[in-house]
């Protein structure tokens, strides 16, 4: 295969270590055993072996004494995300699905709380969700409308969520539920609810890919006060702390998906022949791939920077992430449309690299915030200084 990524002068020599590590994992290991999964459900051999690897140890990070802490740089996950997504959707997906799941937890949940959950899921025998979507809200946070009925030692559940990671398999999931009747994000309250919980079932989604994702049904469930995630009405807070740091590492499984593809495109057109000559050499061919190498080294940079201003703790970079997100994700359903299009019909066979990345590449950009709620973002930074005299 050829290399066609350009060289990442800006990252230091661990972080390159980092990611090739990731990408000779994700093709000689996890592949394997993600394949013998069954579509659309939670791959417990993959997440074992993501532990195993110290792939999940690098985002659910300890400190000397052993103790999880919520510190996995930003720039770390977008590599672990890029590299496992140029081999591997499916392992790459498994780690971010935990990631999102249990971050609420490290981050905002109590001692006993983190101590029973975190380890469980930083060692792949517990599967984390992300429960915020419902079906009458997705990015309209103000729209959620799962109510949280304050009783005697806790709250009670009611309503439903959809879209949900994991469900409705998943071991414990962050939930974000109404505890008032404020409007907007004010009102909101995080909980990490067990899967077991009395009272919650759901049932699984059949998406154009099969990840396992699905809704959940909350039937007066009860959740003790002890497993309020933060402080109650600022469960958004939660919620945007863990979106933070998620979504540049969005734009980056996107590029290792627009990666694989230019490598797929690359190699069939240094090798098909058409017309008594590879097809490298019409420019048709060459100019596009060319025009996709460029778009996808930009939407790396795009990512590192968002990741390394999170790292650095800078406020107000919120559209940093969004330029990132909407340009990797838009790049990268180019390059696998572009792909596509370099190999004609036999990309579209079921069970061809390029006709699994299509199908995967389409859900990042609405997932975690559509592309037009990033333009929103954007805009709204631009917009957001007067005009001086």
């Amino acid at each position: 295969m050829a290399d066609t990524r350009l060289t990442d002068t800006h990252l230091t020599d661990a972080q390159r270590e980092l990611l090739a590590r990731s990408e000779k994992l994700a093709a000689g290991v996890f592949a394997p055993i993600a394949s013998a999964g069954t579509p659309g459900e939670i791959n417990r051999p993959l997440l074992a072996a993501l532990a195993e690897h110290g792939l999940l140890g690098r985002v659910f990070t300890t400190d000397s004494a052993g103790t999880h802490r919520p510190t996995v740089p930003a720039v770390d996950l977008c590599l672990l995300r890029e590299g496992l997504a140029r081999h591997c959707t499916e392992a790459e997906t498994a780690l971010a699905l935990q990631g999102l799941g249990g971050y609420p937890i490290l981050q905002a949940g109590r001692p006993e709380v983190i101590a029973e959950w975190i380890p469980r899921i930083a060692s792949g025998a517990a599967a984390a969700g992300f429960a915020l979507t419902e079906p009458g809200a997705g990015s309209d946070a103000g729209a959620l409308a799962l109510a949280a009925r304050k009783v005697a030692g806790g709250y009670r559940l009611t309503g439903e969520k959809s879209f949900i990671s994991n469900a409705p398999a998943a071991d414990v999931y962050s939930v974000f539920a109404r505890t008032s009747e404020e409007r907007g994000s004010r009102g909101l309250t995080a909980f990490a609810v067990p899967g077991a919980s009395e009272g919650l079932d759901g049932e699984p989604l059949r998406l154009v890919s099969p990840h396992p994702i699905g809704g959940l049904r909350f039937t007066d469930v009860f959740v003790p006060d002890s497993h309020v995630l933060g402080e109650v009405g600022r469960g958004w807070s939660v919620a945007m702390g863990t979106l933070e740091l998620f979504r540049p590492s969005v734009g980056a499984f996107a590029v290792g998906m627009g990666q694989a593809a230019l490598d797929a495109a690359v190699d069939y057109a240094s090798d098909r022949q058409a017309f008594g000559r590879p097809l490298r050499e019409f420019q048709a061919v060459s100019h596009q791939l060319a025009e996709v190498a460029t778009r996808l080294q930009a939407a790396r940079l795009l990512v590192h920077n968002a990741a390394a201003a999170h790292d650095a703790g800078l406020t107000g970079i919120g559209h940093l992430a969004a330029m990132a997100k909407l340009f990797a994700t838009e790049t990268a359903q180019f390059a696998v449309d572009v792909a596509i299009q370099v190999h004609g019909a036999r990309a579209l066979e079921q069970g061809h690299l390029l006709e699994h990345l299509y199908r995967e590449v389409r859900a990042p950009r609405i997932y975690e915030g559509a592309s037009e709620i990033q333009r929103e973002i954007i805009a709204r930074q631009l917009f957001s200084r007067k005009p001086t005299d």
